[in-house]
């Protein structure tokens, strides 16, 4: 039996308990034979690869390689994945660069495909940084299989932090949130932002997300979120919001005060959104 994380409670208290135990747990996992199986096959053979037709050509590769980006869900699509790796991220019109999800351009950049790169696939310890992000994410994704919102919240630890670190502009860091689901997700839950808030006019998602950052934590950066306390009281206000949603929060929870004080959490769309964000419309 493949190994299963430990995950005896949910919610924040649940969060605080996987943190404890990440490290062993996550140890425990990369030891499970489908894993070693996997990664062991991918730094044997992707060395031996110099193009897009190549490594969509070998399905166990792929696989591998799209789980380290958490798009496992395009293991079929392969013509698709093609393309995206094929025109790499120079030209500006590249499909990588054209689509909304930024997952793509992260993967696309990464292996080095494209007219005027280099293959990242030859590049020294490519096969290590690879399978280390494929393990992390499989991690998460058999979190997931017990909490969706744990799931979500390890992935944003991760790629949030790398974000907030990044060297651009602040717009050009929420205009990535933003074009990340998962990251996206959790900054629209956090902030009770209603359902029909990707209604909004793109530049006007910035503002609000700018807007309501600054109310709850201080500033209206991403890069606000490389202060580990910052990022701790995000997934703390995702998690406790996220439970608050489904009814399972219990009154006594930490917390639980400043939550009900940032309702409602499901604003209906439409009329709902001309009010909150009458500048929009």
């Amino acid at each position: 039996m493949s190994f299963q994380p430990a995950l005896p409670i949910g919610g924040y208290a649940g969060w605080q308990f996987l943190k404890r135990t990440m490290e062993s747990q996550q140890a425990e996992f990369a030891r499970a034979p489908a894993i070693q199986r996997d990664t062991e096959y991918f730094r044997s053979r992707i060395g031996e690869i110099a193009s897009a037709e190549d490594l969509v050509g070998d399905r166990r590769l792929l696989r591998v390689a799209l789980g380290a980006f958490g798009l496992d869900d395009d293991l079929p699509n392969r013509f698709f994945i093609r393309k995206v790796l094929e025109e790499g991220t120079e030209e500006r019109r590249a499909l990588a660069n054209r689509l909304s999800d930024t997952r793509y351009r992260e993967m696309s950049a990464a292996f080095g495909f494209g007219p005027g790169a280099s293959a990242g696939a030859r590049e020294p310890g490519f096969a290590d940084r690879i399978v280390a992000a494929f393990q992390a994410r499989q991690f998460e994704r058999a979190v997931g299989t017990q909490s969706e919102d744990m799931r979500l919240a390890l992935n944003l630890t991760r790629d949030l932090a790398k974000l907030a670190g990044r060297d651009s502009s602040e717009r050009s860091k929420w205009f990535t949130v933003l074009g990340n689901p998962p990251l996206r997700q959790v900054f629209e839950t956090a902030f009770g932002l209603p359902r029909g808030f990707g209604m909004l006019d793109v530049d006007r998602q910035v503002e609000v997300m700018q807007e309501r950052s600054a109310k709850s934590f201080g500033a209206p950066s991403v890069s606000q979120f490389a202060d580990p306390g910052k990022m701790e009281d995000l997934v703390r206000s995702f998690l406790l919001r996220g439970q608050l949603a489904s009814g399972g929060i219990d009154p006594n929870t930490a917390g639980f005060a400043a939550v009900q004080l940032l309702q409602p959490l499901r604003a209906p769309t439409g009329l709902a959104l001309r009010s909150l964000f009458p500048s929009a419309f």
